[in-house]
Order: structure tokens, then sequence, then C-alpha cells
């Protein structure tokens, strides 16, 4: 079965930067955990998922993902200072922490905080590989047709999905 929009898709694979440092993995071998995606869902990176169509089960490849067709460029105007009471809630804020925000247009976006200055917090929310381009070494591993749920959220669902009523499924595991 090829891989075309609306099939599940288990890879392996080894992710790369330019200098050859290894920045997520499946792992190898039998121990190797595959992972699942709704093709054609926007759900994995856009240059890797037009790799894979019409890729087949066993396949194996390896492609060179530009930062454009990737997590996108860096864009200096997502770096910002704001003072450091926007994280109430948070017990201590330090360089490296990561968080969840709101956009304006109501999305979820992570930010990293970069710097913690007194009162004052920057942070970034570029995407952690943003600016970068992503080698990948995959092997898909099955292709399979999507069950209706699947479809419906616009994405793989690993469990049974009890709890999720009508769609609304932000209180399980693959979905919230």
């Amino acid at each position: 079965m090829n891989i075309t929009k609306d099939r599940v898709v288990s890879i392996t694979y080894t992710l790369t930067n330019d200098q050859n440092q290894v920045l997520d993995s499946t792992g190898d071998g039998p121990a190797a955990e595959p992972f699942l995606y709704l093709h054609g869902h926007q759900n994995i990176v856009p240059g890797l998922e037009r790799a894979l169509e019409g890729k087949t089960a066993g396949d194996s490849f390896k492609i060179s993902v530009s930062a454009a067709d990737a997590y996108g460029e860096r864009n200096e105007k997502l770096i910002t200072t704001v003072p450091l009471d926007r994280f109430s809630g948070a017990d201590k804020v330090e360089e490296g922490m990561q968080f969840h925000a709101e956009t304006a247009e109501g999305e979820l976006q992570m930010i990293t905080v970069t710097k913690v200055d007194g009162k004052n917090v920057t942070i970034d929310a570029n995407h952690p590989m943003a600016g970068q381009n992503l080698n990948f070494a995959v092997s898909v591993v099955d292709v399979r047709e999507a069950n209706e749920e699947e479809l419906q959220h616009g994405h793989v669902h690993s469990h049974s999905h009890e709890g999720c009523d009508e769609g609304d499924c932000a209180d399980c595991h693959d979905c919230g």
C-alpha cells in the first residue's frame, strides 16, 4: 500500500543537523519504537511528508530538508522581552524553560526562555529547530488506512479514545 493522504504511516527515523548531531531518533533495530502519523494532515514537517508520498512499507531513504521546508527560518521578531510577573504560577523562571503561550489567533505556541534579567524575561517564540536544515534517515514500517475517528480528529489515535465526546478530546493523551 502506497503512502497517500489519509493513510496512517509508521516510520522509524534518525534526525541529525548539518553538524551530524543526532537531534531525535525512534531508536534502532527491534527496540525501535515507530512513529505514527496521519499523512496529508500536516502532522510532520512538510519536506519529509512530501518525500514520503508514494513510498511503501520496507522503503528506506535519506533526505535533507531545508529549514524553510521544516520549522521555518528564524524570525528575530519572535524574540521579545516581557515582565517577569507575566509568568504568574511558575515557581521559578530560568533560562531554557519552555512554556505554552496563546497567540493572538488563539493557537498554542511554544516559547523558550532565553534570558532572565532581574524583573525582565527574554523569550523566543521560534521553534527550537527553526533555521536548521534537518537530515532524516527514514524507514517505512507500515502503511494502513486511517479509521473514521482518526480522519475526524486529524491525527493517529493509539488507544481506545474513551472519554472523547463528539470530537472534543482535549482530555485524552493523543488529542489534549
